[in-house]
Parts: C-alpha cells; structure tokens; sequence
C-alpha cells in the first residue's frame, strides 16, 4: 500500500491517510441527505437518487484514488443539482415540459463535452480565456442561488402574488414550525463552524434531526415508508436517458451551462486541493496530475448521469482531509469506501427533515460567497460584470443568465475601455465568440 500510493514519498502514512479521508467524508456526506432533497420534486424517487448520490460518490472518488493518487473526493455538486432542478421544475407551467429524463441527458451530454474538452486540451484554453473575476463572480452567485432556494424551501423566505400579478418577495412566519426549525438548524451548524469543528454541516444536520424526532417535527413511520437498510436498486433510474425528447425541447442552453460551470468549479476545486497538499510544488508533475484528475472528473459527470443524478464534480470540502494531512489517493479511496457503505443507511438519511438540508443550503452559499473578496472592485470593468454575474443568478432563478451577463458585459466595457485608452483589458477570442452566441440566443430565443 505504501508503495502503490508512495506514502513515503508524500511525506505521509496509512493512519494519517485513512483519518484524512474519514475528515473528508464527514464534511462531505451532507450531501446524501441534500441531493434527494433538492432532486426529489422533478419526479425522480428518493432512494433512487440516494443509491445514486451514495454510488457515483464512491465509485469516482476511489477512481480519483485510485488511478490518480489525488486527494480529492468527488460526489454531485451543489449549484448543478440546484439548477438541474430548477430547469425542470420552471418548465412544469410551459407547453412542452422538461422530464427528469430529459434533464439527465442533457447531463450525459455534458459529461462528454466534457471528455472531449479535456482530451483536447480546450479545457485549460477556456479557463485562460474567461477573466478571474467572472470565475470568482460565478462561484458568488451560485451560493446566492443555493441560499434563495435554501430560504425558499425553509419558509423563511415567502413569494406573496398579488391579483396584478406582480410578487414580492417577503419574511416567512416564526408561527411556521418549518421556519423554526431551519433557524435552530442554521444557529447549529454556524456555532460548530465557528468553533471549527469538522464535518459542522453534518453534525449540524444531525443534531437537528435529533431536536426534530425528540419534538415530533418528524413523523417516523412516514419518513421511513419503503425505506430498507437493503439496497433496494431496483429504484434507481440507471441510463434514464430521453435524447428525441432533448432534441425536440432544444436544451442546447442547459447543456452548455451545465459544461460551463462545472468546467470552473472543477479546475478551481483542483487546482486549490492540489496546492493545499503541495502536489504543485514540483509544476511539471503536478500538472500532470491535474490532468488526470480531470479526465476522472469529466467520466465523472456522464457516469453519475447514468446511474441517476445531478453533475458529479470534485468537492473542495477534500481541503479538510488535505489539512487533516492527506496526501495521497488513499485519503479518496478511504472517503470513496465511506460512501458505498453508506448505501446501507437510507433509513436514517430518511429521518433528515427538510428544514435541515434547507439549512445547509443556505450555510453552503455562505461558504461559497467567500470568493467575493477575490474580485477587484475599484475596477468597474471587473466589478460591473462580476456584480451582474452574482446578481442576475438568484433574481432571475437562473445559473445561465448570470454567467450570461457578466459575459457580454465585461467583452463591452473591456471593449470600450480599450478602445477609449483608458486600458489595456485582455479579451481572449473565446469571449468575443461566447458574447456573439450568448446575444444571438437571446435575441431569437427570448429569455427562456
């Protein structure tokens, strides 16, 4: 073992290695309870979208381990399955709406984009051409996308309609036992993230759940109706694919966007991770090794589409274990078994009230604000198009319209400033030519 993950070599052992990776999964495991969650109300069934969160999990991330020697843990990403969700649930009001068939197509055909992006080296041409600022901008908006429907499914936001039509967005009760809950679930997992406990999220979640069966706020027998600690994987939607009804809807857009935010949420997550645990210290091998992180993490996206979920992406929650001390691949093997024996606990996952997941929603997308601090301000050519990136995602309810936005914008006032000598702006050939498709979207498809 030692020589197969060159433990010496890292500077590391099995012990630290294995409680690397059992930091890992306990930060991460959230996830097993959120993405059912958040996945559940387009039609598609609990346990079939928790087998596959629990599976997907495991398999990629001992494959990370295993023919990378990263430790780096990968299950479906938070902000994809929001949007994947959203997509489908906003297309239920139209003529033709879109099927959780359709939406896990248009992730497997993103997942292959992926492949080839990666394989021909567009990947790291992409990532050059897109400003630091709307990279950062982008990860902003989408923990305000995450928080609005966190706020949303706790009740502590409410959308009152008036006659007119119009809506207003408003305080939610604190006579709503759901608003309550979610306000302890939140003071919870703050508390234990500020007296830096790992795995807050979880335990948070746990300790809620706990409050919640002690008060009755969760009905036993109906939370675990049909829930068994045998697998049952005969629910899972394995190859749940409808590629005529893609092509008849035309989710060209869903498709690139889903291909775009995972293109710099993954490289972010990776390159971060590796840093941390000093893979870049040597750049040629370390390169290298981002790679074929993600090579694994682009099959990552289509397998998980096949066995029934959202976007599989690398987690930064990996940094924990990283500063736990993990160094090799065995710290995502370690996590990655976690996950599969956790295909046995759906019972106890059932009993999570959703006021808990809604709160580590909203706590999600404080972590992931973090990234504001990274964008320059004082420069209105970065800071108009970064504000409207964020800001666009969760007032217009849409991932695409914000990284749209801040798109067309900065390729204008980069432009402008350039043409004006009041800068000199890098505009890579690639942002002129998202603009030119993001503008002719638009204008000959509206806004939906």
């Amino acid at each position: 073992m030692e020589r197969f993950f060159r433990l010496k070599e890292l500077g590391t052992n099995v012990r630290t290695e294995i409680m690397a990776g059992l930091t890992t999964f306990m930060t991460m495991a959230y996830i097993l309870a959120v993405n059912p969650a958040i996945l559940t109300p387009t039609g598609l069934d609990w346990t079939a979208v928790f087998l596959a969160t629990a599976l997907s999990a495991g398999i990629f991330t001992i494959a990370m381990g295993l023919f990378v020697n990263f430790p780096v843990a990968l299950a479906p990403g938070m902000g994809l399955n929001a949007y994947f969700a959203s997509v489908i649930l906003a297309s239920a009001a139209s003529d033709v709406p879109i099927s959780p068939a359709m939406g896990l197509t248009a992730v497997f055909i993103s997942g292959i984009l992926f492949i080839i992006l990666t394989v021909t080296q567009v990947r790291q041409l992409l990532i050059t051409a897109v400003p630091d600022s709307l990279k950062h901008a982008i990860t902003v908006g989408i923990g305000l996308f995450i928080a609005v429907i966190g706020l949303k499914n706790s009740g502590l936001m409410t959308i009152i309609a008036f006659d007119n039509g119009d809506t207003l967005i408003s305080l939610g009760s604190f006579h709503n036992e759901n608003v309550v809950f979610t306000v302890i679930a939140i003071a919870l997992i703050a508390i234990l993230m500020v007296l830096r406990v790992p795995g807050a999220i979880l335990f948070g979640i746990l300790g809620t759940t706990i409050i919640a069966l002690i008060s009755g706020h969760v009905n036993i027998s109906e939370a675990l109706n049909g829930k068994t600690w045998i697998p049952d994987f005969s629910t899972m939607n394995v190859w749940h694919f409808d590629f005529a009804g893609v092509l008849e809807v035309g989710l060209i857009t869903v498709i690139l966007t889903f291909t775009f935010v995972e293109l710099f949420d993954t490289f972010g997550t990776l390159v971060g991770t590796a840093n941390r645990a000093g893979i870049m210290k040597n750049p040629e091998e370390g390169k290298k090794r981002v790679g074929k992180a993600m090579m694994v993490d682009a099959i990552g996206v289509g397998g998980g589409a096949i066995l029934g979920t959202s976007t599989v992406t690398a987690f930064v929650e990996s940094s924990a274990g990283i500063a736990q001390g993990g160094r090799s691949g065995l710290t995502a093997v370690t996590t990655g078994i976690c996950f599969l024996l956790a295909i046995f606990l759906s019972p106890l996952v059932a009993l999570v009230p959703g006021t808990a997941t809604a709160a580590a929603l909203i706590i999600v997308g404080v972590l992931m604000m973090q990234s504001v601090k990274e964008i320059d301000f004082s420069d209105m050519v970065y800071a108009i198009p970064a504000f409207l990136t964020f800001a666009m995602m969760p007032f217009t309810y849409s991932i695409a319209n914000g990284i749209s936005f801040g798109i067309v914008s900065y390729v204008l006032l980069a432009a402008v400033a350039n043409i004006a000598g009041k800068g000199k702006y890098k505009i890579h050939v690639l942002m002129w030519i998202l603009a030119i498709l993001i503008i002719a979207r638009y204008a000959f498809m509206g806004s939906e």
